[in-house]
């Protein structure tokens, strides 16, 4: 049985996709002069190894908790584009939270993280109610509604909440006290934690309750699930509402790290929506599949820095990569099973 599921694994067109986009790389390395072996090895220590381990954690957490938020309503075939806007607008009612509050410091964090968590839940539920009640696609109502929330963010941070004297488009700090704890000296915060206990709830709802079974069966067949009683409108409700508080949740962390205020555009430059999106893609929505997923590009983008230093290879070929991989995946491509033997092509049959 073990056997058997090495080898459906090894064949799958996620290992496919993988394998094929580092030998693709690979070659592409070679046409710009460089060791291949000499660029990867340079990306898994740069992100793996004693230095880099901490930035790939804390850029993993922010790709994690998109992932998470985009993979929720992708389980049940919804696609929710609007991740950049719902974190956005989670991470600036966390710092309005964090600035206005006169409770005591660890109280102030609790409610800046319940603040943007809420933020992000009802611009997502907003983005629902377009489909549901206005027939407005979900894909087009979730994109164009991060427009006004990413540009009410920027006026926030530029005017309103801007820091006197500074040149640089950011709030006020946080006051003493107001953030996540660290794990020692590193960037690393309690918000890892809080992401994982995300997907470990996303791991137990999609495997071992009703309404986990109610969202995969809707996402392989929306018919079907709708014949069966799953009322589409509500999940959808339901799943936007939870996507759109992990996106704000991933907001309100960021703000609540270094350095402790909101910056416009930090949130938004490093892609951590389309990355996310694309690790949700990868794993099919799967809750550990996107856990690696997310991890895997996290390694991807920290690396990359380390393999430009290193080779001289620009760090955007490790973002060819990833298309590669999304491409081939797309293809749903697979090794031929002739490559694990007969009795895997037997059991394959049967």
């Amino acid at each position: 049985m073990t056997r058997t599921r090495i080898a459906g694994a090894l064949r799958s067109p996620l290992t496919f996709s993988v394998l094929a986009g580092l030998l693709i790389g690979a070659l592409f390395l070679l046409g710009t002069g460089a060791d291949p072996l000499t660029a990867y090895q340079a990306v898994l220590t740069g992100a793996l190894g004693g230095d880099g381990i901490g930035p790939t954690l804390t850029t993993g957490t922010s790709v994690l908790g998109l992932a998470l938020a985009l993979a929720v309503p992708l389980r049940a075939g919804l696609i929710n584009l609007g991740g950049d806007g719902q974190m956005v607008l989670g991470g600036i009612t966390a710092a309005v939270t964090g600035l206005a509050s006169p409770l005591p410091a660890p109280l102030t964090v609790v409610l800046a993280l319940l603040a943007g968590t809420a933020a992000g839940a009802g611009y997502a539920v907003l983005a629902a109610l377009c489909e549901n009640r206005l027939g407005v696609p979900l894909l087009v109502s979730s994109l164009l509604l991060s427009y006004p929330a990413v540009s009410l963010a920027s006026y926030l941070a530029r005017y309103p909440l801007k820091e006197p004297g500074s040149s640089l488009p950011q709030t006020r700090a946080l006051p003493d006290g107001v953030a996540l704890p660290a794990f020692g000296d590193s960037t690393v915060t309690l918000g890892l934690v809080l992401v994982a206990l995300a997907a470990a709830a996303y791991w137990f709802t999609d495997r071992r309750t009703a309404v986990g079974y109610e969202i995969r069966m809707t996402g392989l067949n929306s018919r079907f699930s709708a014949y069966a009683g799953v009322e589409r409108r509500g999940l959808t409700l339901r799943l936007m509402s939870v996507s759109g508080g992990l996106a704000g949740l991933v907001g309100a962390i960021g703000v609540l790290s270094f350095p402790y205020r909101f910056v416009d555009g930090s949130l938004t430059a490093p892609g951590y929506t389309w990355t996310g999106l694309t690790a949700a893609l990868l794993a099919g929505a799967a809750p550990l599949g996107t856990v690696v997923a997310a991890f895997f590009f996290a390694v991807l983008q920290v690396g990359g820095l380390a393999m430009e230093r290193t080779t001289e290879v620009p760090r955007e070929l490790t973002q060819v990569l990833q298309a590669i991989v999304i491409v081939f995946l797309a293809a749903r491509l697979r090794f031929p099973s002739r490559w694990f033997g007969r009795r895997s092509r037997e059991r394959e049959a049967v």
